[in-house]
């Protein structure tokens, strides 16, 4: 066996032992969890993810968190596609302080925001929605969003818009047909960091909702009692929290190799 693939398999190793503990700890006791160290549960119980999903709170915190970060998804990218359009194809005054301005944004940590964003939204009332944290974290997500986009979008030749536009093409429909196929590895790339940016955020989504619209995050703080912290339920969320996280690699995968070849990332 090679040094690189046995390196490979502890690295792998090392990588996976997190996870592997922490579910471990999900299929344990809280009173067997702290009373004995064991490599592997030896009485496996589910009851911590049946009160995840029989109690309203854990439940309707997952539901929020998938909403919500489903929303702004889709918002980001809604709103990226036709801005990294016309920074990959248009000349204007001010484009590339603008492009850096959007990027800056990004930079800038949530904090910064989130007195104005409380006021704002308590204003419009939309404090405690999922609408307020979606559009919240489209503040972060959007620049990014463009920035990759835009990379993608470069790359594409600019002699396909206007070959589509002499076949009498109108933009919608040379946009929507022709355009966004050529880029969906880079779409598959920026829907999986929106995606996992919001999945993770839990500044903003938790100061911006209280019950109705809390997410799962939030919940998982908030499980101090007077015997101390329930270490087999916080283990069984951390374990829900990580699959829609993988569904979303398995199904960008082939994209995402291709953004990660071909882009910006």
């Amino acid at each position: 066996m090679k040094k690189r693939t046995i390196f490979f398999i502890i690295y792998l190793c090392l990588l996976m032992l997190p996870i592997y503990w922490m579910l471990n700890m999900s299929l344990r006791t809280n009173a067997d969890i702290l009373g004995t160290f064991s490599l592997y549960p030896k009485n496996i119980t589910f009851a911590n993810y049946m009160k995840i999903f029989t109690d309203s709170a854990w439940y309707n915190g997952y539901i929020n968190s998938i909403i919500y970060v489903a929303m702004n998804t889709a918002i980001s990218l809604l709103t990226a596609l036709p801005a990294a359009y016309a920074f990959s194809r248009y000349n204007f005054i001010g484009d590339k302080h603008l492009f850096f301005w959007l990027l800056t944004n990004r930079m800038a940590p949530a904090a910064v925001f989130l007195l104005p964003f409380f006021q704002l939204y308590s204003t419009f009332g939309l404090i405690d929605t999922h609408l307020a944290v979606a559009l919240a974290h489209c503040l972060f997500n959007v620049p990014l969003a463009v920035w990759i986009l835009e990379g993608f979008m470069s790359g594409v030749p600019r002699e396909i818009d206007e070959t589509a536009f002499i076949d009498g093409y109108k933009f919608p429909r040379f946009f929507l047909t022709i355009f966004i196929p050529l880029i969906r590895s880079g779409i598959g790339v920026t829907a999986f960091f929106c995606f996992m940016f919001s999945w993770v955020e839990l500044l903003l989504a938790r100061t911006l909702t209280t019950t109705a619209a809390k997410p799962i995050a939030a919940t998982m703080t908030r499980t101090v009692s007077a015997s101390g912290l329930d270490w087999g339920l916080l283990a069984a969320a951390g374990i829900l929290t990580i699959v829609p996280g993988a569904l979303v690699i398995w199904f960008v995968r082939n994209n995402l190799a291709k953004g990660f070849a071909m882009g910006r990332v």
